[in-house]
C-alpha cells in the first residue's frame, strides 16, 4: 500500500480477556533455547557427533548458557524438540530416550541442566505419533505427564501431528489436566491453534485456560521471507489473538533464528525488536557454541529484554502501515510506550520516519523523553507533542524506541533544578 495510509483500529487492552492457566508459570514471556530450527532431526551421531540430537548437545548448550552470559541475561530453559525418544515405549508403556544418543536418560540430563541453575524442556505430541514419526502421547497423556514429572522436566512443548483435528482441543485439555495432576511445575507450550486454524477459528478463551503459550502459525525458517510472513499473519489476526495474551499465557510466533545464516544484521534486529513488541517467548534456535559477537550482543541486549519482560504483560500490535513502513507499539508499565518502526522497503538506503506520526505519540503530552534502543542506543532527548524528530531506518531494519511521558509538575521541577533543560 505504498503512498497510502492504512491505520488499524487500536486494540483496547484493558487486560487479558480470559483467565490464564493457573499453574503460576510464564508470568513473563519464556526465555531459553530450543533445538529445532537449527539442528532439526539430525540423529546421525556417527557422522555428526557435534550437532546430532543427543545429551551431549544439550549439556554443551547448558554449559555455554552459563559461561557466556545467557543465563544472566534471562535465558533459562534448555529445550529438547522432536527426535529424542526411542521408537518403542518401555514394558510399562513409558516413553524412553534413544539409548545410544541419550545413554544417561532424561533424568540424568535434567539433573545436569538443573545443576547449572537452568531448566529442561522436552517435546511430545498430542496425536499417535510426533511430526517426525516417534511415539505420540495419544492414549498415554497421564503416563507421559507423570514420566516427565519423574524425570524433572520443567517445560513441555506439545505438538499436534497425527491427530484428528476435531479432537485437538480435548487432547490438549487432557494433557493440561494430566500435567497439573503430577503436582510438578511444568510450563505447557501448545500448538493447538496452529492445527485448528485450517478448519475453524480457535477458541482462545479455552486455549488460554489450558496453555502457557501457543503457536498460531507456520514454523519459522532461517529467512527474512519467513519472518515477514509471521509478522504479516500476526498483524492480520491481531484483533483475535492479542487480547488473549498476558501474564500466564502468550502468543508464540516461533523461534528466534538470530545468529544463523539467513538474516542480515538489520533483519536480525527486526526479529528481536518485534518479538519483544509482541511479548513473544524468546526461544533461540542457533548454535550458542559458535555465534557471531554482534548476534550475541543483540540477543543479550538488556534494554530489549526489558521490553520483552515488561511486568505490565500486554502484547503490542501493528498500528500503522504507510509508504512501506510499519509501526508497532506496545504499552509498558509506568505509562511508557515501546515503538518499533519497520522499514519494509528492500531497496535503496536508509529512510526517515517522523516520530510525531506514530499513532501512539499522543502519550507525549505535554512532554516525553525518547530513548532509541535499536539500531544503536541513543538518548533522543525531551520531545513535544509536535516533535519533528526524524528516525532513520535501514531497509528491512527496525528502529526500536521507548517513550516516557513527563508530567507538567515533573517538567517544572526539572526546569528549576536544571535551569530549563533543552527541548528538542
Amino acid at each position: 500500500m505504498c503512498g497510502g495510509v492504512f491505520l488499524l483500529a487500536l486494540v483496547v487492552l484493558i487486560g487479558p480477556a480470559t483467565e490464564a492457566l493457573d499453574n503460576g508459570l510464564a508470568l513473563k514471556p519464556t526465555m531459553g533455547w530450543l533445538h529445532w530450527e537449527r539442528f532439526m532431526c539430525n540423529i546421525d551421531c556417527d557422522k555428526d557427533p557435534d550437532n546430532c540430537i543427543s545429551e551431549r548437545l544439550y549439556m554443551q548448550m547448558a554449559d555455554v548458557m552459563v559461561k557466556e552470559g545467557w543465563k544472566e541475561a534471562g535465558y533459562e530453559y534448555v529445550c529438547i524438540d522432536d527426535c529424542w525418544p526411542s521408537h518403542q515405549r518401555d514394558a510399562q508403556g513409558r516413553l524412553q530416550a534413544d539409548p545410544k544418543r541419550f545413554p544417561g536418560g532424561i533424568k540424568k540430563l535434567a539433573d545436569y541442566v538443573h545443576s547449572k541453575g537452568l531448566k529442561l524442556g522436552i517435546y511430545a505430541d498430542v496425536g499417535k505419533n510426533t511430526c517426525a514419526g516417534y511415539p505420540g502421547s495419544l492414549g498415554y497423556y497421564e503416563t507421559d505427564a507423570q514420566t516427565f514429572a519423574d524425570w524433572g522436566v520443567d517445560l513441555l512443548k506439545f505438538d499436534g501431528c497425527y491427530m484428528d483435528r476435531t479432537l485437538l482441543g480435548e487432547g490438549y485439555i487432557n494433557m493440561s489436566h494430566a500435567l497439573n495432576k503430577t503436582r510438578r511445575s511444568i510450563l505447557y507450550s501448545c500448538e493447538w491453534p496452529l492445527y485448528e486454524w485450517p478448519i475453524r477459528q480457535p477458541n482462545y478463551t479455552a486455549i488460554r485456560e489450558t496453555c502457557n503459550h501457543w503457536r498460531n502459525f507456520d514454523d519459522v525458517f532461517d529467512s527474512w521471507s519467513s519472518v515477514k510472513s509471521i509478522l504479516d499473519w500476526t498483524a492480520s489476526h491481531q484483533d483475535i489473538i492479542v487480547p488473549s495474551a498476558g501474564p500466564g499465557g502468550w502468543n508464540d510466533p516461533d523461534m528466534l533464528v538470530i545468529g544463523n545464516f539467513g538474516l542480515s544484521h538489520d533483519q536480525q534486529e527486526s526479529q528481536m525488536a518485534l518479538w519483544a513488541i509482541m511479548a513473544a517467548p524468546l526461544l533461540m534456535s542457533n548454535d550458542l557454541r559458535d555465534i557471531c559477537p554482534r548476534s550475541k550482543e543483540l540477543l543479550q541486549n538488556r534494554r530489549i529484554i526489558a521490553i520483552s519482560q515488561d511486568p505490565l504483560g500486554k502484547q503490542g500490535y501493528r498500528t500503522l502501515k504507510v509508504d512501506s513502513f510499519e509501526v508497532w507499539e506496545r504499552p509498558l508499565s509506568k505509562n511508557q510506550l515501546a515503538i518499533a518502526i519497520l522499514n519494509k522497503q528492500e531497496i535503496g538506503g536508509p529512510r526517515g520516519y517522523v516520530i510525531g506520526a506514530v499513532p501512539g505519540w499522543k502519550t507525549c503530552d505535554p512532554l516525553c523523553n525518547v530513548t532509541q534502543i535499536l539500531p544503536q542506543y541513543k538518548e533522543m532527548g525531551i520531545q513535544t507533542p509536535h516533535s519533528s524528530l526524524v528516525i532513520s531506518v535501514n531497509p528491512s531494519g527496525t528502529a526500536l524506541l521507548t517513550v516516557t511521558p513527563i508530567s507538567k509538575l515533573h517538567w517544572q521541577n526539572m526546569s528549576v533544578k536544571h535551569k530549563h533543560p533543552t527541548i528538542l
